[in-house]
């Protein structure tokens, strides 16, 4: 077979065309190819060049158009795998094979630049001008917004600051007497089981006593340090000061000398001296007790009889010692009604707080103008860090019908400027703690829950709302004072305190509905209830209209609104 041949076949062999068979003879057996050397066969004929050079050409053209035809769905061409099963491969050139690298790149995860690949970049000069531009965009934004607080800040009006208080401003403070006469031998104990109850209605100071021996009108037998034993004694008085100081109620105990005589506050002028030399060593027994405050009746006597022996003895009190470095309160009592005697003894005494008989029912009932004038005469006096609100007549004074006004004393006192001061039956609802209870009653939770109405728990539940609103409410704790509206039967006034939210106090002190036209400049129209004595007609959390304010029969309500600016 020649070169041209061997090429044809080749090229005949990958187009799929099929070679000639040999013959078959009548048994089925191929004929042997012809050999070339045996002189018997016959030379094959010798190809017509014409005819090679056609095949060729059209073999060419043969497989042109099948590389035309389509692929089929496996990867060969319709029509040529009907005729013999060939396949055609697609063959990617040179450009595709790096198009198809560039992908699989693309695919592989990106794992980010290693330290060195980064301390190169970082340091190139691209990047170092993109850090500094960027630092410089930090800097202008920071000092742009610093900028605005300072110019919003100088806008708005600075915040006042808050006055100096003590431990007792904060209040409400509240006595519990020991009833000598009625035998009561549990008066500590029942103290120390109060504790719990007390904390609840957020009290925050104790006024105990007298609890030391004082036989009526016997200077001589005046045993100051010593606990009565109807009283207790001095471990149950320890562990009850412990109590209450785990609670973080304050105890003041009431040292008054001749709590049970009739002759003067202190015995007679002839003793005054000795007993004072006597309460001097007394106080400084009871203080290193523990306690945080003195209670003293009579006061005004005493300062202005035996000055030197008064100033020693507010000394003792009131400055404190290295061991104990917080300010001891020191409490006046006094009988007097009058604000004008009430500020001259503040003045003269120089007391932390001073009790009085200025609020009572008769004066609430009786003349809201004066009692009016009274607050006013000694809050710009002494302003509401001396002044101390408490109420002078016991419960029992009112006619049954009037005991709905307890709930309107309660916020009479702890909304008005100053320290209020309850006791036990004196402005609290009656037989609900100590002193006016059943002995039988100190042992028991449930007997108490017992010999408690419903309406006195209400009344407790209302004191606790009120003394926690007080004491959160800076417009009710350091805030101004100011009368709105007095008449012969309703009361209202306003507390401020800088931007805080502003309250107002109104009272109808009589048995009748009365509407209230309220139209000062300090006050908007609009504003909402925040505690009621009663549902009434001023239920709790209503939006109500100032200038046409209803009150129920001898209802109460604090009515709040916001700082407009």
């Amino acid at each position: 077979m020649n070169t041209e041949e061997t090429r044809v076949e080749m090229k005949d062999a990958e187009n799929g065309i099929a070679q000639p068979q040999p013959p078959v003879d009548e048994a089925g057996d191929a004929d042997p190819p012809a050999d070339p050397a045996d002189p018997a066969d016959p030379a094959p004929a010798a190809p017509d060049a014409d005819a090679t050079e056609a095949d060729v050409s059209e073999g060419d053209l043969d497989q042109e158009e099948q590389e035309k035809q389509p692929m089929a769905a496996d990867g060969v061409e319709a029509g040529a795998a009907e005729t013999n099963g060939a396949m055609k491969l697609k063959m990617l050139d040179d450009e595709e094979e790096e198009e198809e690298e560039e992908r699989e790149q693309v695919a592989v995860k990106f794992t980010g630049l290693s330290k060195e690949e980064l301390l190169r970049v970082a340091g190139t000069p691209g990047w170092v001008r993109t850090r500094w531009a960027l630092l410089l965009v930090f800097w202008l934004g920071w000092l742009g917004m610093l900028g605005g607080a300072v110019l919003i800040l100088l806008q708005v009006p600075p915040c006042k600051e808050l006055p100096a208080t003590r431990w007792w401003n904060s209040g409400p403070l509240f006595q519990i007497e020991c009833n000598q006469t009625s035998g009561d031998t549990h008066y500590l104990k029942g103290l120390e089981q109060k504790v719990d109850s007390l904390y609840k209605m957020k009290v925050k100071g104790l006024v105990v006593g007298p609890i030391h021996v004082a036989p009526p009108d016997e200077a001589m037998s005046l045993r100051l340090e010593e606990i009565s034993p109807e009283a207790g004694n001095l471990d149950q008085f320890r562990s009850f000061t412990r109590a209450a100081h785990k609670r973080g109620i304050s105890v003041v105990l009431d040292l008054t000398p001749n709590y049970l005589g009739s002759s003067g506050p202190w015995f007679s002028t002839v003793s005054m001296t000795n007993v004072a030399e006597r309460l001097k060593s007394a106080l400084v027994f009871w203080l290193e007790e523990d306690v945080d405050g003195i209670q003293l009746s009579g006061v005004e006597h005493v300062a202005a009889l035996v000055p030197s022996l008064w100033s020693d003895i507010r000394a003792i009190i009131q400055n404190g010692t290295d061991k104990y470095p917080n300010k001891r309160v020191l409490i006046g009592v006094t009988d007097s009604s009058s604000a004008e005697n009430v500020s001259a003894i503040l003045s003269s005494t120089g007391v932390d707080l001073l009790i009085s008989n200025l609020v009572s029912i008769k004066s609430i009932l009786g003349d809201p103008v004066e009692l009016a004038q009274a607050v006013q005469l000694l809050y710009s006096s002494h302003g509401q860090s001396q002044l101390a609100w408490n109420l002078g007549l016991q419960p029992s004074d009112l006619p049954l019908e009037s005991r709905s006004l307890m709930r309107a004393v309660q916020l009479l006192l702890m909304t008005l400027p100053g320290t209020p001061v309850l006791r036990d039956g004196r402005g609290m609802c009656p037989m609900n703690l100590v002193s006016e209870l059943p002995m039988k009653s100190w042992n028991s939770e449930q007997e108490l829950n017992e010999t408690t109405t419903e309406d006195q728990m209400s009344c407790n539940d209302f004191f606790q709302t009120v003394s926690k609103l007080r004491g959160k409410e800076r417009s009710l704790l350091y805030g101004d004072f100011m009368f709105l509206h007095n008449s012969s039967s309703s009361l209202v006034y306003l507390r401020v305190w800088d931007q805080s939210e502003r309250y107002l106090v109104a009272f109808n002190l009589k048995g009748k509905e009365t509407v209230l036209q309220l139209s000062d400049k300090a006050l908007p129209r609009q504003a909402s209830v925040t505690l009621s004595t009663t549902s009434g007609v001023l239920p709790k959390e209503r939006t109500v209209d100032l200038r046409d304010l209803h009150l129920g029969p001898e209802q109460a309500a604090l009515i709040k609104f916001p700082y407009s600016g």
